[in-house]
């Protein structure tokens, strides 16, 4: 027997009457709301970087393989900090499975065993939805809470380097 549970989890059902110091209810949660996009992300990216690690083969397989476990590692651990700042916030992190398939807008990362070429290029692709998705919110954190600013440039900062480690090894 099956049994599924849809529960929705926008901030005017789990949200505290509370947020940070400095900001408005309102202002916070609405912050809140838009880092549960990043945290989906984080958590869909830990998950496809580990996926990518096991299926990785070919020529360069031991260095790419190796490189992707500090990122899974960094990026769990941003997965993390973005969750402590929603609930600081004062809305319930959301980070079960379904709601980041029923949040996102593309498709499963499609590579199971594959190159380390194809891989790395796949993995380039995801990177860079998860940084424009990070910059936009950086644009819309950064007038209102300069805290929640700072964590997602720091993230991105990283992130960015993480997708220049890739592409060097695409290049020819």
């Amino acid at each position: 027997m099956t049994v599924t549970h849809n529960v929705d989890f926008r901030a005017g059902q789990n949200a505290k009457d509370y947020t940070v110091p400095g900001l408005e209810v309102s202002t916070g949660h609405k912050i809140a709301e838009q880092l549960q996009k990043q945290l989906h992300d984080l958590n869909e990216l830990h998950l496809t970087l580990k996926h990518a690690h096991w299926n990785v083969e070919g020529p360069n397989f031991i260095g790419v393989h190796e490189m992707l476990d500090p990122q899974i590692e960094l990026v769990r651990g941003y997965a993390d900090e973005i969750a402590e700042r929603i609930v600081a916030l004062g809305v319930a992190a959301v980070g079960v499975p379904g709601a980041i398939v029923k949040n996102r807008n593309h498709e499963d990362y499609a590579l199971g065993f594959a190159s380390t070429i194809d891989h790395l290029s796949a993995l380039d692709d995801v990177y860079t939805r998860v940084i424009e998705s990070y910059r936009e919110s950086i644009a819309m954190t950064g007038e209102v809470d300069p805290i929640s600013e700072d964590i997602l440039i720091g993230h991105t900062a990283e992130l960015e380097k993480f997708q220049w480690f890739m592409r060097a090894h695409l290049e020819r």
